[in-house]
């Protein structure tokens, strides 16, 4: 998860009075295979890997992101039934781009090693990276290169009906984004985005799209209003068209879905590869609103009315995260977006049925 995230601008007509109506938490309830959970490992005091995945299974968790192919992680994945997105980190990327070999030696140690005893649903071929500067700027010429050569290791196995092939971007990236229509992948950004949904609609895989409507409330909390961001504001909802946006979820989804079809993908699907909200460390973090819009978006995605852009699909979601997590850098927010304490202790009254 980035720490710079784009602002939404919205300048609806709400009413500064809105108050929060999710005032007792509902349970959470995850009843099918539509949303996951993400577990990230950058924390000193985490259960091992074998206790995380009977975490899950004793909480009906059936789908995980991992952020690299850590092998007490995928040994434990063996027989869980647990479906996932594999990580191939952005420090791979360089490697993987110019050796046919290493992307098959990849593919060979850390999916075919454990398949199909594992279940991989996705490999994510590098997080976040962005092409207009900061720390992983350098690494995008490496992306597609990358997700070629992994995808053509994975087809090599017979396996690229089974397995996914995607990289995770996020919505800094998405140009114009309100209007959620007007969203486009520009500039830079443009000349990054364009031959990757080119290669997914070629090879029919979807994109990952990181989606926190946290960080576009903390940015512009004047047009961009707490209710709206945790699904509970009553009116005042933005127009596009024929299109009416509820919540910030939605809309920023579906501006993501306007830049792929104007990067010449209309039919590529986007996954939601993490959302979440923090629970301490920074405005508007606490417990009750990490158990709002946690509870909120689980009801919304497993409802199955989708977004206004694409309605009637679900939305495939993973909440970030699993676990607080005590050596995430940058703002003091990113140690506290999990959904249990280290000890493994729910930090909200939540159930996962």
């Amino acid at each position: 998860m980035a720490v710079f995230h784009a602002t939404m601008f919205y300048r609806p007509p709400f009413l500064l009075s809105l108050f929060l109506l999710v005032l007792f938490l509902p349970n959470l309830h995850i009843t099918d295979a539509q949303v996951g959970v993400c577990y990230g490992r950058l924390g000193n005091n985490l259960p091992s890997s074998q206790e995380v995945v009977q975490l899950y299974k004793s909480n009906s968790i059936r789908r995980m992101r991992i952020y690299d192919p850590n092998p007490q992680a995928l040994q434990a994945l063996r027989g869980s039934g647990i479906e996932f997105i594999l990580d191939v980190p952005n420090s791979n990327l360089e490697g993987l781009a110019n050796d046919v070999a290493a992307a098959r030696k990849w593919v060979q140690d850390n999916v075919l090693n454990y398949y199909p005893d594992a279940k991989f649903r996705i490999i994510a071929v590098g997080n976040e990276v962005n092409p207009n500067g900061g720390e992983t700027a350098r690494l995008a010429p490496f992306v597609l290169p990358a997700m070629s050569k992994i995808y053509d290791a994975i087809a090599s196995a017979g396996l690229k009906d089974q397995i996914k092939v995607s990289t995770a971007t996020y919505s800094a990236l998405v140009s114009n984004p309100y209007p959620p229509s007007k969203g486009s992948f520009d500039g830079a950004s443009g000349s990054f985005m364009r031959p990757i949904i080119n290669f997914l609609k070629n090879t029919n895989n979807p994109l990952l799209v990181n989606i926190y409507p946290y960080f576009s409330h903390i940015e512009n909390q004047q047009d961009v209003p707490l209710p709206y961001a945790l699904f509970t504001a009553t009116g005042g909802f933005p127009q596009d068209g024929q299109n009416q946006y509820k919540n910030l979820f939605d809309a920023l989804l579906d501006a993501a879905y306007s830049a792929v079809e104007k990067a010449g993908g209309p039919n590529v699907e986007i996954v939601v590869s993490e959302s979440g909200w923090p629970s301490a460390g920074g405005t508007a973090a606490s417990v009750q609103n990490a158990a709002t819009y946690y509870s909120n978006l689980i009801n919304h995605v497993k409802g199955g009315s989708g977004s206004p852009k694409r309605p009637g699909r679900a939305i495939e979601t993973y909440l970030f995260a699993m676990f607080d997590e005590n050596q995430k850098t940058g703002a003091e927010s990113e140690k506290h977006f999990g959904l249990f304490s280290p000890n493994k202790q729910p930090k909200y009254q939540l159930s996962f049925n």
